[in-house]
């Protein structure tokens, strides 16, 4: 019996899709070293340096930050940030990510 649940959920969860799981922190880390550091500094852990753009940490710290609402913002193309066509879960990904530097 219990493995017919298992089987039950798993095949649940697999057609959820991966848009509907909770985003990867870690995933959004390795995405922003790769496309973000250039202009913001996106570690608690490097020497400050002049930035083009807000450091992760201060913008996971504003009031009202939200995951979900950046997530969006950054699937949205802006005049200052390169365009870099970012997928849903990429964008969430890196929310994700910039959530856990508050």
């Amino acid at each position: 019996m219990r493995a017919i649940a298992i089987s039950i959920i798993a095949g649940l969860v697999s057609l959820i899709g991966p848009g509907a799981l909770a985003a990867d922190a870690n995933n959004g880390a390795e995405l922003a070293r790769r496309w973000c550091a250039a202009c913001h500094l996106i570690t608690h852990n490097r020497l400050p340096m002049p930035l083009a753009a807000s450091p992760f940490g201060s913008i996971a710290k504003r009031p009202g930050f939200n995951a979900r609402q950046l997530s969006q913002a950054l699937q949205a193309p802006h005049p200052r940030m390169p365009e870099r066509g970012l997928s849903r879960d990429e964008a969430a990904d890196i929310a994700a990510y910039i959530a856990t530097l508050k």
